[in-house]
């Protein structure tokens, strides 16, 4: 599905998504780190579902808002690429692959 991002990777556009719930992630230092997750995500632009869903670290941004499950959010992202996959060079196992991520949210408002 993120495969529709190709075409503007490197870009800044205007996404809108569903916040679901929060999670949280082991950060450099060994320290949670608060996330959350968005899902339907819609190019605002071409009003066509870009992916399920995407996680973001709970910023300052995302902090001011009243996130509560179902609300709308409206933000402006980097669309990125990145490697994802299982590598194991002992036993010369490379299962990567290459997707699209949306990154940097800036412009965080509700809907």
């Amino acid at each position: 599905m993120r495969k529709q991002l190709a075409s503007v990777e490197g870009s800044r556009k205007k996404f809108a998504g569903i916040f679901s719930r929060f999670g949280k992630k082991t950060n450099y230092h060994g320290y949670a780190d608060r996330t959350i997750l968005l899902v339907n995500i819609v190019d605002l632009e071409t009003n066509s579902r870009v992916a399920d869903h995407v996680w973001f670290n709970y910023t300052k941004a995302f902090e001011k808002l009243l996130l509560e499950p179902g609300v709308r959010v409206e933000f402006d992202a980097r669309v990125k690429i990145y490697k994802k996959g299982y590598v194991n060079a002992k036993y010369k196992i490379d299962n990567r692959s290459f997707d699209f991520r949306l990154s940097h949210p800036t412009g965080v408002k509700l809907l």
